[in-house]
């Protein structure tokens, strides 16, 4: 396969499903970076007898972008599972990622690392890519005794010997339920108390674990610093957000068909690299009155709509859809720029050639150069800078169809905005901001 067939694969975290001619799953993968790893396959100097092997199969290669590496490797798992590809090795031999378990069938639980579940009461969170990240925060959890669960696999009663002999029950470093110094309920309060926690509810203990690295810095402690550095990052590791809990064939069908429409519109607007990111502005008013904006984002060909922004107009008077659209513009990526936050990979007007041009300025004002292009509603034509001619999509070409879904997205976002400023107005006589 030759590099051109690859340069529709994002720089975004996800799976990629490797196909031979007859559109065979030959192999399916997940990576933080889909165009990196995909790379790899074709570097002639790779030695490992698998890629030797699966590189001159491969004829096709479609990908599903995703918002975490965990998101990542639960659609790998039950992809692989589904289809079991002839090279992917990992999943027929049932081998698993790990996961937290935390026995709360037992009187006083324990916190470990597993890489199966068995039904016998266990709660189990994960699981995680990494294993490493996940044991060095248990055992920053377990030395700071935020969560002092027993280390040991002993089972109760325990006889007044064995523990004599317990190096945690000596150094305090354990309740020591075997010894009673702990009651049953308040031990099982602090299993709780984990369970919360591996659920999600840690944003507390992450803003300590940063104050606590930031003083140990300012105190030039920096062994500790970098040791709480580390944990916060298993920390952020184990909280990853994870939208995918099952991956049904209907959801599969439609992540390759966005993803597929996401490749058909690099190559219809010749664009450098694959429109991962997109962002879409529309104007609405009523008579040149109360003009609002709206900018949706769509991220691997679906809506991404934590993203969604909505503004109002505050410079222009009465009509003027191109200057409201050069205001919106330049307030949206003035902000990206300040804040340091990566632009998008195009971004879609909707109008034609005067919000094309009104958008160019604004940004060419603001040093900053993007794709661009404006879709007019009428023929459905796409305009394009430094084109004096636009392009005409096929109507029934996944590239049009994507731009129409960001196009009706934004206009819909842009109404209801409209009609709620309105609607306030009306009833409360509320200026909304």
């Amino acid at each position: 396969m030759d590099a051109p067939s690859r340069r529709h694969i994002p720089h975004a975290c996800g799976v990629y499903i490797m196909r031979d001619a007859a559109s065979s799953v030959l192999y399916i993968g997940k990576a933080k970076d889909l165009a990196k790893r995909v790379a790899q396959y074709f570097n002639p100097r790779r030695p490992d007898l698998k890629t030797r092997l699966l590189a001159p199969l491969i004829r096709s290669i479609d990908y599903v972008p995703c918002a975490s590496e965990r998101e990542a490797l639960l659609w790998e798992r039950r992809l692989i599972r589904r289809h079991q590809p002839f090279f992917n090795s990992m999943w027929k031999d049932d081998k698993s990622y790990p996961l937290i378990a935390l026995t709360m069938a037992e009187d006083f639980p324990r916190l470990r690392v597993v890489r199966s579940k068995r039904r016998d009461g266990t709660l189990y969170f994960g699981p995680y890519p990494k294993v490493s990240p996940v044991r060095s925060l248990l055992r920053s959890l377990w030395k700071g005794k935020i969560f002092p669960l027993r280390p040991c696999d002993w089972v109760f009663p325990i006889d007044d010997k064995k523990i004599r002999s317990c190096l945690y029950y000596h150094t305090g470093e354990c309740p020591a339920p075997c010894a009673g110094k702990i009651s049953r309920e308040d031990y099982r309060r602090i299993a709780q108390d984990a369970a919360l926690f591996f659920q999600g509810r840690s944003r507390l203990l992450a803003q300590r674990l940063e104050r606590e690295m930031r003083a140990a810095s300012r105190r030039l402690e920096f062994e500790r610093a970098s040791r709480l550095r580390d944990n916060l990052s298993a920390l952020h590791h184990m909280a990853e957000r994870v939208r995918v809990r099952e991956v049904m064939p209907g959801r599969v069908a439609t992540a390759l068909s966005s993803s597929r429409a996401v490749s058909d519109l690099q190559e219809a607007l010749d664009l450098p690299k694959p429109p991962h990111a997109i962002e879409c502005f529309d104007i609405s008013h009523l008579f040149g009155r109360e003009t609002v904006a709206s900018m949706v984002r769509f991220v691997g060909g679906e809506p991404d709509r934590e993203q969604y922004r909505k503004f109002r107009v505050r410079t222009v008077q009465g009509v003027d859809d191109t200057a409201s659209m050069a205001e919106v513009v330049g307030r949206r990526y003035r902000r990206l720029q300040r804040d340091d936050v990566p632009f998008p990979d195009l971004v879609l007007l909707d109008g034609g050639k005067g919000q094309l041009h009104a958008a160019e300025l604004a940004l060419s004002s603001l040093g900053i150069a993007l794709p661009l292009a404006s879709l007019a509603k009428q023929e459905e034509e796409v305009f394009l800078p430094e084109r004096a001619e636009p392009v005409r999509l096929d109507r029934s070409r996944p590239a049009l169809r994507l731009l129409q879904r960001l196009r009706d997205e934004a206009h819909r976002f842009a109404i209801s905005y409209h009609r709620l400023r309105r609607k306030r107005e009306m009833f409360h006589g509320e200026t909304i901001r």
